[in-house]
């Protein structure tokens, strides 16, 4: 295929990933991105087998393994600390490969670099796009840009979805709010994991700089706020929690806490339409409960580049869609009932919750996340 022009709206890890990849296939790529900066996020995030062979199929997968905290020990306890279950890891390693941590801060840097300062153009704001065949223009303030292809990478609340699917239903909240957060450095902690109580969970992700990512997740109305700050709010809630909760949380600053509402999109008709594809949360945003959010964003983006590779722009496009809309689906399905199950409040459900986590094998959970794990990029 002749080398194409191709804006990429949004600079986060999806954009980012596709903006890399399609540059390496000789395309003129750009990232514009209405923020000042990119990657400035304070937390973490896993990295699965199927989303480090992906950056692996960008060329930056040996970089990022070398920047990351191999996964520990970890599994699911309740709210007294007792264990429930246990990830079985080193199953998962040597059937799937390697899953590690990563501060996004260290993620974007990498792929900031891996993109070329030159290719990245920050506070554009799209307000629009004309999806009109040969060429599609983006409109931005003050102006128009046009190309031979738009990927919408601009998240839940994304603008060019509209260009795709005018009509679809808007993002839902999921019925629980989250605070993420990232410790100070401190001694060495191998042991990560959740702990699950009535309509709460915590969690914890060990990364390799000696720091600690840490989320919390609560039922709540939307929108709500803490009166207080929120760190207090997350200390009122967590504080007493099992060990290592409370000696991790007096090791985060107060001012680095984020709060964030937890949406999932429902399901679009299509991915594609005319020249303009999405990916990532504008495509699928779904509930973070299977940590799969950012690894399908990086499919998306290796499988969209690859299909280009290969016959003219529609039918990539169509491939595209054939490929992604029913995985991506499938597994923000699951993410979702995991959620439920997970946010349960209701004191005979959590029990039985429990004691059905208490009796599952140690092969249970690998096998249940098989289907997202395997996935390798196309050829």
């Amino acid at each position: 295929m002749r080398a194409l022009r191709v804006i990429v709206v949004g600079g986060g890890i999806g954009g980012m990933a596709a903006a890399i990849a399609l540059h390496r296939r000789g395309h003129d790529v750009q990232v514009w991105e209405r923020a000042a900066a990119v990657g400035a996020a304070g937390s973490g995030l896993t990295l699965w087998p199927n989303g480090l062979r992906a950056l692996d199929a960008i060329g930056v997968g040996a970089e990022v393994r070398s920047r990351a905290m191999a996964d520990t020990e970890g599994g699911i306890r309740d709210r007294s600390g007792r264990w429930l279950t246990r990830t079985d890891t080193e199953t998962v390693a040597d059937r799937y490969g390697p899953v590690v941590a990563i501060h996004r801060a260290d993620l974007f840097d990498i792929l900031r670099t891996a993109l070329g300062e030159n290719r990245l153009r920050l506070g554009v704001t799209v307000t629009g796009v004309d999806n009109e065949e040969p060429a599609v223009r983006v409109l931005r303030a003050g102006g128009a840009e046009s190309a031979d292809l738009v990927v919408g990478a601009d998240g839940l609340r994304s603008v060019v979805r509209t260009a795709v699917c005018p009509h679809a239903r808007p993002p839902r909240y999921a019925g629980y709010t989250a605070w993420r957060m990232v410790t100070e450095p401190l001694a060495d902690l191998r042991q990560g994991g959740q702990i699950w109580g009535s309509g709460e969970i915590f969690g914890i992700v060990p990364l390799a700089d000696h720091r600690v990512y840490m989320f919390g997740a609560v039922n709540a109305a939307e929108g709500e706020h803490a009166p207080d700050g929120e760190f207090a709010e997350v200390r009122r809630r967590f504080g007493e929690w099992p060990d290592p909760v409370p000696r991790l949380l007096g090791a985060v600053s107060p001012d680095s806490v984020m709060r964030h509402d937890i949406y999932r999109l429902p399901d679009l008709p299509t991915f594609v339409r005319g020249r303009v594809a999405l990916l990532g949360d504008a495509a699928h945003a779904m509930t973070p409960n299977m940590g799969q959010g950012a690894n399908l964003a990086l499919e998306d983006a290796v499988t969209l580049a690859a299909l280009l590779d290969h016959g003219g722009i529609d039918d990539a496009l169509r491939r595209y869609d054939a490929l992604r809309r029913p995985r991506t689906r499938a597994l923000a399905h699951r993410s979702r009932r995991i959620g439920t199950v997970a946010q349960w409040s209701w004191t005979p459900a959590v029990r039985a919750r429990d004691t059905a986590l208490r009796l599952m094998p140690g092969w249970a959970m690998p096998r249940a996340f098989a289907r997202a794990l395997d996935w390798t990029p196309p050829a």
